[in-house]
């Protein structure tokens, strides 16, 4: 899967697209086709969210051992 440039990529678009997609899928009102097509919409919104806090999350771990703390620190704080 080709990498997409982070400038052209909006989360919070992508997030309104699922919802959409969904939305319209639980209505029952869609093709087979048009299911399958939203399906594989859903799909690959999905990986590029997932990609997308992926990154986030890196960057937050590689600052957060800048500013001093451990990623063990990070994790008990989540517990």
């Amino acid at each position: 899967m080709a990498k997409k440039n982070q400038s052209d990529f909006n989360f919070e678009r992508a997030l309104e697209n699922l919802e959409e997609i969904v939305s319209s899928m639980e209505k029952g009102d869609l093709t087979l086709e048009d299911s399958l097509k939203a399906f594989e919409r859903g799909i690959k919104l999905t990986r590029e969210c997932q990609a997308a806090l992926k990154d986030a999350e890196q960057k937050v771990r590689v600052l957060s051992k800048d500013n001093g703390e451990t990623e063990e620190m990070l994790l008990e704080e989540k517990e």
